[in-house]
């Protein structure tokens, strides 16, 4: 009798256990999928598709483009990782492939990745000149194709709602592109203030998008890295004046832009907390994990920050591209920046830490379930 109690018991317990884990997995947010949008930092080979179905060659696709982790090119625009592959590894997913060489065959169980160097918030300059094609309204109309024919026709909407409740969606970095566009097309810096909000709006107005239409469940925003310590950045609007540079080297006035940014950013992702409660958004702070390595560099086995591992002179080493006749100044693992705009898999693998180890994410990033 007692031996028969108790196994009644035990069975009752691990029963209430296990409901308790559950009902902690659902609150945590493990997700199945990572569904990602944006431009550079986290293209895991759109581009150079692209660049393929246009019979163009593509420096991208030629070393030493993935010669730190890969031993060959990807399509990323780094010599490594990019942010995505360390969120796929966190959450103990396979790399996530990119969506446009299995656009018409894969069924992209674990996710897909949509973001393509270039990748913008708007499909226009800000002086309407220059055109950004690969723009978010471009990258989430992929998102629908693939949708569209991965859920099955009879049950869509149930089936769609299904796969994003278990997905993670990461919404860039976004907007850098937007400002580079007006910066290199010479645009006055005193009106690129006035186009922040518009980027903001065309953000949000997607994530809008994919709460309402496909009930998607939890986002991560990055906001921007500091601009004004890009090395291209450097060269190009470098000053004679001394008091256009921080401590750290960088330019006083476009690390401030990004700062607006970012803040804009901020007030708005709080807007749509209290508009969709039940909706997660983590907010990543791309800026203060990367000013981690600007502010201390040597604490991360990096040497210069501000100076590009591939590329030519200078001093910032931006003199010339970086392509498979570049200068490697060294082991890409000392370096921040690989070639003057685009960053190191080291200085990616610094930031997706910061955001992992919920230093530089608010909510904490889940990490476990």
């Amino acid at each position: 009798m007692n031996g028969g109690s108790f196994s009644v018991a035990a069975v009752l317990l691990v029963h209430a256990v296990l409901l308790l884990l559950n009902a902690h997995a659902g609150l945590c947010g493990c997700y199945k999928r990572i569904f990602s949008f944006g431009d550079a930092m986290i293209d895991t080979g759109n581009f150079v598709h692209l660049a393929a179905g246009k019979a163009a060659s593509s420096k991208y696709k030629e070393p030493p483009y993935g010669m730190t982790f890969f031993g060959h090119p990807t399509g990323r625009i780094c010599d490594g990782r990019v942010l995505l592959d360390f969120y796929a590894e966190a959450l103990q997913l396979p790399l996530i492939p990119p969506f446009l060489p299995e656009k018409n065959s894969g069924q992209f169980p674990h996710g897909a990745n949509f973001a393509v160097y270039g990748g913008s918030a708007r499909g226009n300059g800000f002086n309407h000149i220059v055109t950004l094609p690969w723009h978010l309204g471009v990258q989430t109309d992929w998102f629908q194709d693939m949708l569209r024919r991965i859920a099955p026709p009879g049950d869509r909407g149930a089936k769609v709602r299904q796969i994003l409740a278990e997905s993670l969606i990461i919404m860039g970095e976004i907007g850098a592109t937007d400002y580079s566009s007006w910066f290199d097309a010479g645009g006055a810096r005193e009106d690129a203030v006035d186009f922040i909000q518009d980027v903001i709006i065309d953000i949000g107005h997607f994530i809008e998008e994919m709460i309402l239409n496909q009930g998607a469940k939890a986002f991560l925003v990055p906001n921007m890295l500091p601009m004004g310590c890009r090395p291209s950045y450097l060269s190009r609007f470098g000053s004679h004046n001394h008091r256009e540079y921080d401590e750290h080297g960088c330019l006083r006035w476009f690390n401030a832009f990004s700062r607006n940014h970012n803040q804009a950013l901020g007030r708005y992702i709080e807007v749509l907390r209290r508009s969709y409660p039940n909706v997660k958004f983590i907010y990543a702070d791309y800026y203060g994990a990367a000013m981690e390595f600007i502010k201390n560099p040597g604490r991360f086995g990096i040497g210069d920050p501000l100076v590009a591992c591939c590329g030519g002179g200078g001093p910032y080493h931006t003199d010339a591209e970086c392509n498979s006749t570049a200068k490697i100044w060294g082991d890409p693992a000392h370096f921040a920046s690989w070639d003057g705009v685009q960053l190191t898999e080291k200085a990616y693998n610094i930031i997706a830490q910061g955001v992992l180890n919920r230093q530089f994410a608010n909510p904490p990033f889940p990490l476990r379930c």
